[in-house]
């Protein structure tokens, strides 16, 4: 079963065929900058089960906190956050584009030393203050 989503304004569509290999919160400066101050909440899409199925989107590559460059991919049009690509074998899709949000729980949270003090970091999930060890540890 395919997993579907995309931009607010419909101009840029991906669909995603296999299962995610994680979901998780990131708290870093980057993050709440993309996000317009909340926290980024992703699910890990592996590389080779996504694509753009319409649109051509708009991509913004900057230095991460792991030292390799990251970009982040958004839709020109209305500016929705979509995925970022990287140096990891999956891309992390921002889950509020997703047509179905409700399918992920976070399991992690990074970068948990750049959130500021009303970021919700849930007790009991592991937590991380900069990237955690990579594969993340089991749930």
């Amino acid at each position: 079963m395919a997993i579907e989503g995309g931009c607010l304004c419909g101009a840029i569509r991906y669909e995603i065929t296999g299962d995610f290999a994680g979901a998780g919160v990131c708290h870093c400066r980057s993050c709440q900058y993309m996000t317009g101050g909340g926290p980024n909440y992703v699910a890990l899409a592996p590389t080779p089960a996504f694509k753009v199925t319409k649109g051509q989107p708009k991509r913004y590559t900057r230095p991460g906190g792991s030292g390799g460059d990251i970009t982040r991919v958004f839709c020109g049009e209305c500016g929705t956050p979509l995925w970022s690509e990287g140096a990891f074998p999956f891309y992390p899709v921002k889950a509020g584009g997703l047509d179905d949000p409700s399918i992920l729980e976070p399991q992690i949270h990074l970068w948990t030393s750049e959130a500021p003090p009303w970021h919700p970091i849930e007790p009991g999930r592991p937590a991380f203050p900069e990237n955690p060890p990579f594969p993340p540890p089991a749930p």
